[in-house]
């Protein structure tokens, strides 16, 4: 009898389970207990009976058949409560399942064991709600795992289980994946459909998942990947990353190294151990570098905005009464783009994403790969509320009814002044943006591959002051495959744990961390 989870990758435990070593429904006993036993708070819903009965049928042949996965609570799974880790909508349950995970649990057999948490609507990068509370690293209680994919990669990470799925419209999938020491994957812009009902706007939103090893991630993409009606921006179907692992020739690739890509401001330590899994990628591969400068435009208030557009649809007619029930954050941010988001604003925020694209492309004519830090350090505090620790005036909004009031006046009254000086909103952000890029200094690393559309991944490459931070590879369109197999590459080299030391869970057997 199985005690505890399988502390391997999920590609692994698929063979256990066709060998007969482990059977579906041992893994889901240990899996469930697991979860029961730990304090990592990264499940908002397990739903064991349904679990049960899938593990029962589990088909061992499919790419993912009886695996226990947990599923990202934005992700809407019919009968399964369709909050948006939002108080807002509590009560809300889904009455349809969306694409990514109809395959994966269909055409991929996984076995669903419930909702892993995230995000207030996806709208930050740090894994405390309302909602549900606060989601631990496994790596150091008391560490945040970020978002929106927190409690994903927490699941994976902590050793509950060995698959979860993740979106990633600004770095939700990269960002908690590099505080974990996990792989995460981002694909070009519409390699796994978002449908049905899913927003177009911005279009920089991703799915994918949380994984311990590359062949994990491109099997789950090749499993969930190609087109689907229901979104008309999703991609055909590739063949297959997982068959093409390792086919690629690295050698003579050209490659750039900005650790702090955007402009961001990296913490004592995150340069220095980038470089070092940097130059030792780029000798075994036999990669060529090449200096280069990306100057890119702040993007920063632009691309929030944008993405609250599709809040407010969401929210409808609650807000903004609801306003009390939402994150403080998330609940500034929507003010503040009614009040500063107009026609000129739009035209401004669409100027500087064709600049960014631009540059980009250009970047991209000269290299094949670019190599930027995924976070600018180590997990910070699990309870923060931002990913900057410096004071902000989000900080002072909350910081009394008297403070809110205000900051809602002053919102205000620039919304009415606007209609008369159409230019002042873009005035403003331009006045703010050095304080944006501090106030987003994590997401700013990450947010040019969800505006330009790109796939980049975040593979993980060592600690620094005892916790993990990835090392963040870019490349052009439709080119994922190589980054795949960029990550092949430091895994056979320099594998990773699977598993966090110290969690539960953990394997002896498995490879230690490249800590500095």
């Amino acid at each position: 009898m199985t005690d505890t989870p399988w502390d391997g990758d999920a590609a692994s435990l698929v063979d256990a389970f066709r060998a007969g070593e482990r059977s579906p429904v041992e893994e889901l006993e240990a899996t469930l207990a697991a979860i029961e036993s730990t304090d990592l708070n990264c499940f908002s819903l397990v739903d064991a009976d349904r679990a049960r009965t899938a593990a029962r049928s589990a088909d061992p042949s499919k790419p993912f058949g009886g695996v226990p996965s947990g599923i990202k609570e934005l992700e809407p799974v019919a009968g399964w409560p369709f909050t948006e880790a939002s108080l807002v909508f509590r009560d809300r349950v889904a009455t349809y399942t969306s694409t990514v995970v109809d395959r994966l649990l269909d055409a991929g057999g996984a076995v669903p064991v419930g909702q892993t948490t995230a995000s207030e609507f996806g709208g930050l990068n740090v894994s405390v709600t309302k909602l549900n509370g606060v989601t631990h690293n496994p790596w150091q209680q008391g560490r945040t795992v970020g978002g929106s994919s927190g409690g994903s990669a927490a699941a994976v990470s902590g050793g509950l289980l060995t698959l979860a799925t993740g979106g990633d419209g600004g770095g939700s999938i990269r960002i908690p994946a590099g505080y974990t020491g996990l792989l995460g994957m981002k694909g070009t812009f519409g390699r796994i459909p978002r449908g049905p009902h899913a927003f177009m706007r911005p279009n920089t939103v991703v799915l994918g998942n949380l994984a311990r090893s590359v062949r994990d991630a491109a099997r789950y993409f090749d499993v969930c990947g190609g087109y689907h009606g229901t979104d008309p921006s999703s991609l055909p179907k590739h063949p297959s990353f997982e068959a093409g692992l390792g086919t690629h020739d690295l050698a003579g690739k050209r490659v750039a190294i900005i650790p702090d890509l955007g402009g961001v401001t990296l913490e004592p330590g995150v340069e220095a151990r980038l470089r070092e899994e940097a130059d030792a990628l780029i000798a075994e591969t036999g990669m060529v570098r090449v200096d280069l400068t990306i100057d890119l435009p702040n993007l920063a208030a632009q691309w929030m905005m944008g993405n609250l557009a599709t809040l407010l649809a969401d929210l409808g007619d609650r807000w903004p009464r609801c306003a009390p029930e939402m994150t403080p954050e998330v609940a500034a941010g929507l003010y503040m783009s009614q009040s500063l988001y107009n026609l000129r604003t739009a035209a401004v925020a669409e100027s500087l994403r064709v600049q960014a694209n631009e540059v980009m492309a250009v970047a991209f004519d000269d290299v094949d790969f670019v190599i930027a830090a995924t976070n600018p350090g180590p997990a910070f505090p699990a309870e923060a509320a931002m990913s900057s620790s410096e004071a902000n005036f989000i900080d002072w909004a909350k910081s009394s009814p008297l403070a809110t009031y205000a900051f809602r006046s002053i919102l205000f009254g620039t919304r009415l002044t606007s209609v008369v000086v159409p230019k002042l909103p873009s005035a403003l952000m331009d006045r703010a943006a050095p304080h944006a890029r501090e106030l987003l200094n994590m997401g700013g690393l990450t947010i040019i591959s969800n505006i330009y559309g790109n796939p980049a991944v975040s593979i993980p490459a060592g600690t620094v002051d005892g916790l993990p931070v990835g090392m963040q590879v870019l490349t052009r369109h439709h080119a994922d495959e190589l980054l795949f197999d960029v990550a092949l590459a430091v895994e056979r080299e320099r594998p990773w744990p699977m598993v966090a030391p110290g969690a539960v869970h953990s394997s002896t057997g498995k490879a230690s961390a490249r800590a500095h």
